[in-house]
């Protein structure tokens, strides 16, 4: 329910049908919106109206309003829009709707006009039913209609507003940036724009601003925000959108601790516009690597234990051929403590497929029996001794479950880390209306691509690293990321200002000086020219907007989404356009 200022009164309305109260009693009133439901009651007529501030019951008698407006009122249905006139009066004892802020009232009418009829809607708009995605986009107005859909709008452009209203008052400027720019490799694939007056040419949608941001840095503006529309071209997923919106920032002259410091004082507002609870600032730094480690993924859920364990000096020199291979390898085995579980067969041996889709082989089990001994497969070929001590390092009691998984550690760290959030919804170990915030730092420069033989930046290729330029694996970066609740809402990153040091950075992920000119060289030469340390961060508007609304997809706090193939029901985006379209471009096949 949303309280808005009085409109200004015109032909359809005086008020909003939400804001009215028993202290407005007394006085003639007019409303307009659509209608809710409709009840006849012997001869007399009651209807919900509702518009975006909520219900107000109007009950039309014909004693008061006339036989033609009563005439009028029994042919209304469901979401016909009208404008009605009357007198508010006191609902009373026990006609009172105490779930209604207007229930203590209602308008008697005697005036209505129907301004728009409507077809029946393809669901229900007065109550929350499942309704399959496909047709609430394809009829996405009517859904927007629904309390649940508007109230998550509303949440979200009461957070963007709280975005906006703290950084002006901070001294931000918000600066806007171009959406047809040129191509750049930052992680994802463009999306493309053929250029008509220049044929053969494109442009590409701007995956962030972030060239632009520090060429704004460059320009002295030193704070900058933007509410940005970003668009990456990579397959979708329930918190990934092709087009998204992110809350981009930068500051000249910061170091890592005055970035996040501005950065919590900023999103403790955004939390308390959003309705979330969660601990006061300063929040905890958690080293990336402790966090691969414990948690299996650089944006760790804290809202529940089952912290991972590395228990392969323990277990080392075991009969066990599996963990053995592995470790001789260079792998690790680490383990989980799910506690004192009931967990059948068949659920632990679905476990494999579970590492499997994560890249790993198998998960292997052991139930703690009341000597300390375990109940598996395996532990006939680990011995009592190896038991023990992994008893010890994973602090396990009788009738505790263990998991395990032997592999490389970049490969079982990501098997762990899904095994984790797997049991802690399997188990409803999240708690209700509980958040958990941290900040990941100490990031590695780079990560080795194996199948393209390569070294790929971990955050993006301007992210300032630290530690020897010659030894590309040891570098670690100058970056942070907010996490909240397992999700990255934001990340950002202290930047190069140094251009040897970013030619450097190019030349480590195989870009060589023609090509760098080629893709950056704006961004070269504008950093000759004298450029501030500086550094930022981008945050998910969409995913901090579903987070604060309890949304499990962002699609359901974006007005107008796509499908999870990319597609646009309401629209039919993306088609075919005309053979003229593509000759305009140079894009029309030979002939055509």
């Amino acid at each position: 329910m949303t309280s808005l200022p009085a409109p200004r009164a015109n032909a359809y309305r005086d008020t909003w049908c939400g804001n009215l109260r028993a202290q407005d009693a007394g006085v003639e009133q007019r409303v307009a919106g659509w209608v809710h439901r409709r009840r006849d009651h012997g001869g007399l007529i009651f209807l919900d109206l509702r518009d975006r501030t909520g219900l107000l019951q109007v009950v039309i008698d014909p004693q008061e309003a006339g036989p033609e407006i009563f005439k009028a009122a029994e042919r209304l249905r469901s979401e016909h829009v009208i404008s009605v006139g009357g007198v508010l009066e006191l609902r009373g004892g026990e006609h009172v709707n105490p779930n209604l802020p207007t229930g203590e009232v209602e308008l008697r009418t005697t005036s209505l006009t129907v301004l728009a009829e409507a077809d029946t809607p393809p669901f229900p708009v007065d109550e929350e039913t499942p309704v399959g995605e496909e047709i609430r986009l394809r009829h996405r107005a009517v859904d927007i209609r629904r309390e649940g859909m508007r109230e998550a709008l509303i949440l979200r452009s009461k957070i963007v507003a709280a975005m906006r209203d703290h950084l002006t008052s901070q001294g931000f400027l918000e600066v806007e940036t171009p959406t047809l720019t040129r191509s750049t490799p930052e992680g994802a694939r463009d999306f493309l724009v053929p250029s008509r007056n220049q044929p053969g040419s494109f442009y590409a949608l701007p995956q962030s601003p972030q060239l632009f941001k520090q060429l704004l840095m460059m320009g002295g503006l030193e704070r900058y925000y933007q509410v940005a529309r970003c668009f990456r071209d990579e397959d979708l997923r329930a918190d990934r959108q092709p087009e998204f919106t992110q809350l981009d920032i930068e500051m000249s002259f910061v170091t890592e601790d005055e970035v996040i410091g501005e950065i919590e004082t900023l999103m403790t507002k955004v939390f308390e516009a959003g309705g979330v609870k969660v601990q006061p600032a300063p929040w905890p730094r958690l080293d990336y690597d402790e966090s691969m480690l414990k948690y299996g993924n650089d944006r760790p859920d804290l809202r529940y234990g089952l912290e991972i364990r590395d228990i392969s000096e323990v277990i080392a020199g075991s009969e066990f051929k599996v963990f053995e291979s592995v470790l001789a390898g260079g792998g690790v085995v680490r383990a989980i403590n799910a506690g004192q579980r009931e967990f059948p067969r068949k659920e632990l041996d679905g476990l494999n497929e579970l590492a499997q889709r994560h890249g790993g082989k198998a998960v292997a089990w052991a139930f703690v029996q009341d000597d300390g001994t375990w109940r598996s497969p395996i532990a006939k070929f680990l011995g009592e001794e190896r038991t023990t001590a992994a008893n010890a390092v994973l602090e396990a009691g009788p009738g505790d479950l263990l998991l395990f998984v032997g592999d490389q550690a970049k490969t079982a760290a990501p098997v762990l880390g899904a095994l984790r959030a797997y049991l802690a919804n399997y188990f409803e170990l999240i708690p209700a209306d509980e958040h958990a915030i941290t900040w990941v730092v100490d990031f590695p420069m780079f990560e080795y691509n194996d199948d393209e033989d390569r070294w790929d930046a971990l955050h993006h290729p301007f992210t300032a690293p630290t530690g020897d330029l010659d030894d590309p694996g040891s570098l670690r970066s100058r970056a942070y990321d907010l996490v909240l609740d397992g999700s990255e809402i934001g990340g950002g990153s202290i930047r190069i200002h140094d251009p040897a040091v970013q030619s450097k950075v190019l030349e480590i992920l195989g870009i060589d000086a023609e090509e760098a000119q080629d893709r950056f060289g704006f961004l070269l030469e504008a950093l000759r020219y004298g450029t501030p340390p500086h550094g930022g961060i981008a945050f998910g508007i969409d995913r901090v907007a579903a987070i604060c609304a309890g949304k499990p997809s962002i699609r359901d706090v974006i007005a107008f989404p796509k499908t999870a193939t990319g597609g646009d029901p309401l629209t039919g985006a993306p088609d075919a356009v005309p053979p003229r379209q593509l000759k305009e471009l140079g894009l029309a096949r030979p002939g055509v």
